[in-house]
């Protein structure tokens, strides 16, 4: 293993493992690939980076309403004094961006 490294070295690749707990990729569609108890390697080969990711994957359609808090509804509510369903609304259109959903509803 010592002997891959030293090549690896010489050859300009060097490797760092990133303790993460998850990974989520936002696809443009609105879709999410998640990936849960990932290894993750971070790698630079010549001053380009990469990353390797293995796990349990999922994928997941735009936010439904069971994905959203109700303390982030709550908190909607209370900044811009609008109805529990537009709060629902415009935390769905943000994809559960809490500021971006108070924003959308003209609160502060």
């Amino acid at each position: 293993m010592k002997k891959v490294q030293a090549l690896m070295k010489q050859m300009g690749i060097s490797q760092e493992e990133i303790d993460a707990t998850k990974v989520t990729i936002e696809k443009k569609d609105g879709e999410k690939i998640i990936i849960e108890n990932p290894s993750v390697t971070k790698m630079n080969i010549q001053g380009q980076e990469t990353f390797q990711i293995t796990g349990e994957i999922s994928e997941q359609g735009e936010t439904s309403s069971e994905d959203l808090s109700e303390k982030d509804i709550q908190t909607i509510m209370e900044k811009t004094g609008c109805t529990k369903e537009q709060a629902e609304e415009a935390l769905k259109k943000s994809k559960g961006d809490l500021v971006e959903a108070i924003i959308e509803l003209g609160g502060s």
